[in-house]
C-alpha cells in the first residue's frame, strides 16, 4: 500500500524538500501516447460518431537543480502484454497506442533530465492514461494528488471507471494529498478544476516570458476553452456543474494578459505537435 500524507500550504520547508528553488526555467511538453476518443467525450455536445486520435500528454517543469513531472501516461508494459492489456482496456472502440520504446523514459532522457533529480510528480487525476508511468517514479519523489481524487480512486473507482489501482497502490509510492488550490513551489501552482473526476487538478506554471496553464482533462480540446464548453464526460453523473465551473475558470485565465491555457488532449495544439 502507498504511504499517504496530507499537506498544507507551500512554505520554505516544501521548497527545500523538493529542491525546487528559484523560478521554473522551462516547461518541456511530453506526448506519451495516443488514444482514439469520441468527440462527444472530449467536449459537451460533440459528435458521438466522430473520433479524434488524441495525444496523451504530460510536462516536465525544469528548475535549476531539479525538475517536477506532471502526469505520466500509460504503463507500456501493460500495453505490450496481450492478457494484461485485455484486462485493463476492454472498452468498445478504444485502444491505447504508444510509440516504440518507453515514451516517458525516452523523452525525459532526450530533455537531458535525470530521474535522480526528479523532486516530485503530480497527476491531474488517476485515470489510467495519466497514472501508468508512476512505475518510473523513485520512492524519494512523492506523488501529489488532490485528496478527493485519492479517496475516489482508492475507495470507489475500478477498472470499468478507467482507474487501475496497481498503478498507484504501490508500497514504494509516497503520496502527498492536496486540498484545493496549492502553491507547490515558486512558479508552480495546482488549481482545483474538479468535474471530469472528483479531484481533477490543473497546473499553472509561471515562466519568465509567460504563464502556461496545463488544463489537463478539464479541457481536452482548445475548442473547450474558446467556446467555454466542458468535457463531455464526468466520472460521477452529478459533477456536470463542477466541470462547467472548471472550464469557466480556465477560460477566464486564458483571457488574462500573458497567460496561455493548454488543452490536455488536442491533436492540433502547437505544443503537442512539437513534442
Amino acid at each position: 500500500m502507498s504511504t499517504v500524507a496530507s499537506c498544507g500550504a507551500f512554505d520554505e520547508t516544501w521548497a527545500e524538500r523538493f529542491a525546487l528553488l528559484g523560478a521554473p526555467r522551462k516547461l518541456v511538453p511530453l506526448v506519451l501516447g495516443y488514444e482514439p476518443i469520441a468527440e462527444s467525450l472530449s467536449i459537451a455536445g460533440g459528435r458521438r460518431d466522430r473520433f479524434l486520435l488524441e495525444p496523451v500528454t504530460g510536462a516536465a517543469i525544469v528548475y535549476d537543480d531539479a525538475w517536477f513531472l506532471i502526469d505520466t501516461g500509460f504503463d507500456v508494459d501493460v500495453i505490450r502484454d496481450p492478457e494484461r492489456r485485455r484486462q485493463r482496456f476492454n472498452y468498445d472502440s478504444y485502444t491505447a497506442v504508444v510509440q516504440p520504446g518507453d515514451p516517458l523514459a525516452d523523452q525525459v532522457a532526450a530533455a537531458g533530465l535525470s530521474w535522480g533529480a526528479l523532486a516530485a510528480c503530480a497527476v491531474s487525476h488517476l485515470h489510467g492514461d495519466h497514472s501508468g508511468g508512476l512505475r518510473l517514479v523513485a520512492p524519494h519523489a512523492p506523488m501529489l494528488v488532490q485528496a478527493d481524487e485519492w479517496s475516489f480512486a482508492v475507495d470507489v473507482a475500478g477498472v470499468r471507471d478507467v482507474y487501475f489501482r496497481e498503478d498507484y497502490l504501490r508500497p514504494d509510492l509516497h503520496v502527498l494529498l492536496l486540498d484545493g488550490d496549492t502553491v507547490i513551489a515558486p512558479g508552480l501552482t495546482a488549481l482545483d478544476t474538479r468535474g471530469h473526476t472528483p479531484g481533477h487538478q490543473s497546473f499553472r506554471v509561471d515562466l519568465a516570458d509567460k504563464s502556461i496553464v496545463l488544463a489537463c482533462d478539464a479541457a481536452d480540446l482548445r475548442e473547450c476553452i474558446e467556446q467555454v464548453r466542458p468535457c463531455g464526460f464526468t466520472a460521477r453523473p452529478g459533477d456536470a456543474d463542477a466541470a462547467l465551473a472548471a472550464i469557466q475558470r480556465l477560460a477566464a485565465l486564458d483571457q488574462e494578459d500573458g497567460v496561455e491555457v493548454w488543452p490536455g488532449h488536442d491533436p492540433d495544439w502547437h505544443a503537442w505537435q512539437r513534442a
